[in-house]
């Protein structure tokens, strides 16, 4: 069983991410959103900075606009596999929200520690849409890069598109994924 909610334990050791273009709605009504982000927002952040920034993407044919213009400036005319490709990110799973890294600078909190700040949050989300029995994936690709995304989505400066996170109801089953090898990526100092 994936996302076992029994217990804190039981959840972190079966968690699982939904895969976006499985999602199907239901997805979180405004209600649940709001807690679900609420949630995320608990997260270590020294400095108490709130280094982050969510931008709830709720026009998805704005948005896929949008990626497709910013494809163009990045690397011309997109063809035909790239459009459909484009469209079904714009498009997949009920919920979209995409978290922006916003360090505040300048200050005596490390730039490093206000992105994993971020990096935190992303996984927060995913968690929190977990706890109120949905499925999330945080992706990233060619568009969390992309300065035109970056900006029309309210970036600037040094702020970076952390992710996209995508939230709904599983259309199928979760299935177990590769992890890595205990003792592989385990070690004990000195």
């Amino acid at each position: 069983m994936f996302n076992d909610l029994s217990s804190p334990a039981a959840f972190l050791s079966t968690r699982r991410s939904g895969k976006p273009r499985d999602m199907v709605a239901p997805g979180p009504g405004p209600d649940q959103l709001r807690a679900i982000l609420s949630a995320a927002m608990r997260v270590p952040d020294h400095g108490k900075l709130a280094p982050w920034r969510f931008v709830v993407i709720d026009d998805r044919d704005s948005f896929a606009v949008l990626l497709q213009n910013a494809f163009r400036a990045q690397r011309g005319a997109p063809d035909t596999e790239d459009v459909r490709a484009i469209d079904q990110f714009a498009r997949q799973s009920p919920t979209l929200v995409a978290v922006l890294s916003t360090p505040v600078e300048p200050s005596k909190i490390p730039l490093w520690e206000q992105q994993l700040s971020s990096g935190a949050i992303c996984m927060n989300l995913v968690a929190a849409a977990a706890a109120h029995g949905f499925v999330a994936g945080w992706l990233t690709g060619w568009a969390a890069y992309d300065p035109h995304v970056l900006k029309a989505l309210g970036g600037g400066g040094n702020d970076r598109i952390a992710g996209f996170i995508f939230i709904g109801s599983p259309g199928r089953e979760l299935e177990e994924r590769p992890r890595p090898v205990y003792d592989e990526v385990v070690h004990h100092w000195p």
